[in-house]
């Protein structure tokens, strides 16, 4: 009796990995920011974070760019306002937060305008890099883009147009919000003001005046001239 034969076994192929590759997952992190974003500004402020009051993580503006087969993720973009019933007065500055989220080639967001609202606005010293698969997340607690030279009042409840210039990308424009600092926006830190320094001709003045009341004479009074206070 013939031995009965066994079907032959076919070797399987092992399963391929379904884990994903290094930039699949520096994607994943980097777009995942834009939801942390009130999260990692909250944990720059310690115990007053924003993150321990509800924060609304769209509150701000928001916009895409498509750009070599990725894109610029643009979320959450306001200007920080006075608390309410009040308003961030004409000349002074005002803080504006914004996150960026590249998924694109490597870029840098060169220049942020508000025409009609200031005559200026900083940005961190050589603008904002965005390597590729990264985030840059100017979300405070203290600001680090100010528009300064504020041409007109601002009021919370009220939006400003807002242009941002990338190098490669190009220019967006936003219709962007002013958050009134209250609620979860209270522990924001406004944008800082520039305190007037006494000037020289102040102090002579303020001597001069001195002066004349010691000395109650004719010229006395008129010797803290505008010339003379103005070189010391």
């Amino acid at each position: 009796m013939l031995p009965l034969s066994r079907p032959a076994v076919r070797p399987t192929a092992a399963p391929r990995s379904s884990r994903p590759g290094p930039r699949a997952v520096r994607r994943a992190c980097a777009v995942a920011a834009v939801a942390l974003i009130p999260v990692l500004a909250g944990c720059e402020a310690g115990s007053n974070a924003p993150v321990l009051q509800w924060h609304p993580p769209t509150s701000g503006a928001s916009a895409t760019i498509k750009e070599g087969g990725g894109e610029i993720a643009i979320r959450n973009v306001f200007v920080l306002g006075a608390p309410p019933s009040a308003t961030v007065p004409a000349g002074s500055s005002a803080g504006l937060f914004v996150g960026l989220v590249n998924t694109g080639p490597r870029d840098r967001l060169v220049r942020i305008s508000a025409p009609g609202t200031a005559t200026s606005v900083t940005l961190p010293q050589g603008g904002v890099v965005l390597e590729r698969d990264h985030s840059a997340l100017l979300t405070g607690p203290a600001p680090e883009v100010v528009l300064t030279g504020l041409t007109r009042s601002l009021a919370g409840g009220t939006y400003i147009r807002v242009l941002l210039t990338f190098q490669q990308a190009g220019t967006v424009t936003l219709a962007v919000p002013v958050m009134a600092r209250a609620d979860s926006f209270a522990t924001f830190s406004p944008a800082p003001t520039a305190s007037p320094t006494p000037s020289p001709t102040g102090k002579h003045k303020h001597r001069g005046t001195g002066s004349a009341t010691a000395t109650p004479s004719a010229g006395a009074t008129a010797t803290p001239t505008p010339t003379a206070t103005a070189t010391p």
